[in-house]
C-alpha cells in the first residue's frame, strides 16, 4: 500500500521540480533580457555620441527594423541621420515619429531643427508653432530666434536670443549667431559686443573671432583686440581685416595688413599673397 503513495509523492515533487525549473528558466531570460537590455542602450549612447556617423545610421536602421515598436530607436535613427548630414532623410524619421502617440514636444523640435537645416523656414516655423508655449527649452528659442532673424523681426529675434543664452550652461554659440545678426543689420558696435561675450565662454570659437573683426572693421577699427589666438588664427585674422579695409576703401590699410598676414603666419598665407600681389603689393 505504501507504494503507490510514495509513487504519487515522487510524482508531485517531480511536477513540483519542472514547475520550480520553468520558474527559473522564465526568470533567467527576464534578466538576460534586462542586461541585454542595458547592453544595447550603451551602445545607443556610444553611437550617437562617438560613434561613426555612417555606422550609427546603420546601426539604428537595422534595429529599427528589427523592432518597429520601438520609438527609441526611431529617435536614435532621426539623430544619426542628422549626425551624418542628411537632414532630408532625417525629417522624415521625425514626422514618423511625431504621428505615433509617444510622440513628444521635443521632437517637434527635432523635426524643426532638421527643417531648418534644409532651409526649409516656413517648414520650421509651421513645426514650431505646433510646440505649446509651456514647453520652454534651449533648443526651442535658439530656433524661434533664427526664424525670427529669417523674417527680419528683429525684436522679437533679440527677445529669443536673450530667453535661449538664458537656458544653457554654454551660450557661445548662441551669442555669436545673435552677433552676426546684429551684423547683417548693420549694428556693428553691437555685434562686437555678442562677438566678445560669446568668447568669454568660448575662447576657442574661431567663428567668433572672425565676426569679431568684422563688427569691428565695420566701425574702422583696425587693430587686434585682446583676445586668446594662436599664431596662425593671428595671420587670418589680419586677413580677414585687410580684405574688410579694402571694400571699404582703405586700401593703403588694407594692403599693410595683408602684408602682416603673410609675416605672421608660420608658413605661407598664399590666400594673403594672392589679394597683395591683386593690389599691387
Amino acid at each position: 500500500m505504501r507504494h503507490p503513495v510514495l509513487l504519487k509523492l515522487c510524482l508531485v515533487g517531480a511536477v513540483a521540480l519542472t514547475g520550480c525549473q520553468g520558474t527559473r528558466d522564465a526568470a533567467s531570460k527576464r534578466a538576460l533580457k534586462s542586461v541585454n537590455v542595458v547592453d544595447e542602450s550603451n551602445l545607443s549612447d556610444i553611437m550617437l555620441t562617438v560613434g561613426d556617423p555612417d555606422e550609427a545610421v546603420a546601426y539604428f536602421q537595422k534595429s529599427s527594423v528589427e523592432n518597429p515598436d520601438r520609438i527609441d530607436l526611431k529617435r536614435g535613427l532621426a539623430k544619426s541621420l542628422i549626425r551624418a548630414n542628411k537632414p532630408s532623410e532625417a525629417i522624415g524619421v521625425w514626422k514618423t515619429i511625431i504621428a505615433s502617440p509617444e510622440g513628444t514636444s521635443e521632437d517637434r523640435v527635432s523635426l524643426a531643427d532638421a527643417q531648418m537645416r534644409t532651409s526649409d523656414w516656413a517648414g520650421t516655423e509651421a513645426t514650431l508653432n505646433t510646440v505649446p508655449p509651456t514647453f520652454e527649452t534651449f533648443e526651442r528659442y535658439r530656433l524661434e530666434a533664427m526664424v525670427a532673424d529669417s523674417k527680419k523681426d528683429w525684436k522679437k529675434a533679440d527677445s529669443f536670443y536673450d530667453i535661449a543664452a538664458g537656458l544653457t550652461t554654454k551660450p557661445s554659440g548662441v551669442y555669436n549667431n545673435w552677433g552676426f545678426s546684429k551684423l547683417s543689420r548693420g549694428d556693428n558696435a553691437g555685434a562686437e559686443k555678442l562677438f566678445l561675450e560669446a568668447l568669454t565662454y568660448d575662447p576657442s570659437l574661431f567663428t567668433a573671432k572672425n565676426n569679431l573683426i568684422l563688427a569691428r572693421a565695420g566701425q574702422r577699427k583696425y587693430d587686434m583686440p585682446v583676445i586668446e589666438i594662436t599664431q596662425t588664427e593671428r595671420a587670418q585674422l589680419y586677413y580677414t581685416m585687410g580684405l574688410a579695409a579694402v571694400k571699404q576703401g582703405d586700401t593703403s590699410v588694407g594692403r599693410e595688413l595683408l602684408q602682416q598676414a603673410v609675416d605672421t603666419s608660420p608658413t605661407y598665407f598664399e590666400a594673403a599673397e594672392r589679394s597683395l600681389k591683386a593690389l599691387g603689393g
